[in-house]
């Protein structure tokens, strides 16, 4: 079973949220849509699950359009950013709900159940009422609803977004084991990259409302085809330093230089943006061939037990994330280190030269 979005656009009131989507999932992948927030990926979804209907393009299932079927025709479950239950139905019935409705048999809905409760660690509160439930457990039962259908298609709008960093944590691993043992098509959307990393599979990379690259998550992580994929795969944001590449040497800065080295070496004379994500900047020097940059530091955040510094390099904002807490005076001056292996090289013009090996 396989699901094609062809030439797919969305207007609304004049406005374009989606443009030119062309895209495949097929039957039993992961697929992971990375967007910053407006970038369509909501909108996205609702026109694959039939909420929606696209202004022009088609939605094929196996060769057939289906752009304009009802969506409760359709194989098709949604989980949503807020804990959609029915507040006056027990745990069990939230979950059996769809399949009641279906009126399947009633051993086989208690089947259905129970194994979904038992994935998402439900069995206690079957019992219960949502109003006597934590968010995260709230949430896992709208999980489990969705997927006790067993539907061809399974779209999970940032579903854990809500949730505080432990639940999250603990349920990204949890659906990690639920996605592999489905057949369904599953396309859960994130602003989030590490954890679009951590789902792995597949990524489809969005801003403002169009398709910038797609592939198996790791290559388009460390293959960004452009300065805008890095920025959006990256948090923070990928960090870039103008250069000029002459006679082997790279000149950055004002005064600072480093011989062409690791990966570098193919570059020709021109200039070029460095992109260095903010964990490959260093407080201390690491190896002979680290680089040090003297910066001026604009700020100091403390993010638990990490260390986020804005600094400036030569009128170019940098920022450095080092695990840790320390306290930096704003515009007091400091050194930071970065090794030539961690850059990747982007053209005036933002294309992909060449990334880290």
């Amino acid at each position: 079973m396989g699901l094609s979005l062809k030439n797919m656009q969305k207007k609304v009131d004049g406005e374009d949220h989606l443009i030119d989507i062309n895209l495949d999932f097929e039957s039993g992948s992961r697929n992971v849509i990375l967007g910053r927030t407006l970038s369509g990926k909501t909108s996205l979804l609702r026109l694959m699950a039939g909420l929606d209907k696209p202004t022009k393009g088609q939605l094929m299932l196996d060769g057939k359009d289906i752009t304009g079927m009802s969506v409760r025709k359709r194989s098709v479950a949604m989980v949503y950013q807020q804990f959609i239950n029915y507040p006056s139905f027990t745990v069990y019935d939230n979950i059996a709900s769809p399949l009641k409705v279906s009126k399947m048999d009633k051993k086989e809905i208690d089947r259905r159940v129970q194994e979904a409760a038992q994935m998402l660690h439900l069995e206690p509160m079957l019992d219960r009422l949502p109003s006597e439930l934590s968010g995260g457990q709230q949430q896992r039962t709208a999980i489990a609803r969705a997927i006790v259908r067993d539907a061809d298609l399974l779209l999970l709008d940032e579903p854990l977004v809500n949730l505080d960093y432990k639940l999250r944590e603990e349920l990204q691993i949890e659906l990690q084991e639920i996605f592999k043992k489905r057949k369904s098509i599953v396309v859960y959307t994130t602003t989030e990259p590490a954890e679009a990393l951590m789902l792995g599979g597949n990524i489809v990379v969005m801003d403002q409302g169009r398709v910038l690259q797609t592939g198996s998550t790791p290559e388009v992580y460390h293959h960004p085809a452009t300065t805008k994929i890095a920025e959006v795969f990256s948090d923070p944001p990928i960090n870039y330093i103008s250069c000029h590449v002459k006679s082997e040497q790279v000149l950055l800065g004002g005064n600072v230089a480093f011989p062409l080295s690791y990966h570098l070496k193919s570059l020709t004379d021109a200039h070029y943006k460095l992109g260095v994500r903010s964990n490959h900047f260093y407080l201390k020097k690491r190896g002979e061939d680290d680089i040090k940059l003297n910066v001026k530091v604009e700020l100091a955040e403390i993010n638990g037990s990490e260390t986020f510094i804005h600094a400036d390099f030569s009128g170019e904002r940098i920022v450095i994330q080092e695990v840790g807490i320390y306290s930096k005076k704003i515009g007091s001056e400091m050194e930071v280190y970065v090794n030539p292996s961690h850059f990747f090289v982007y053209s005036d013009a933002g294309k992909l030269v060449i990334a880290p090996s």
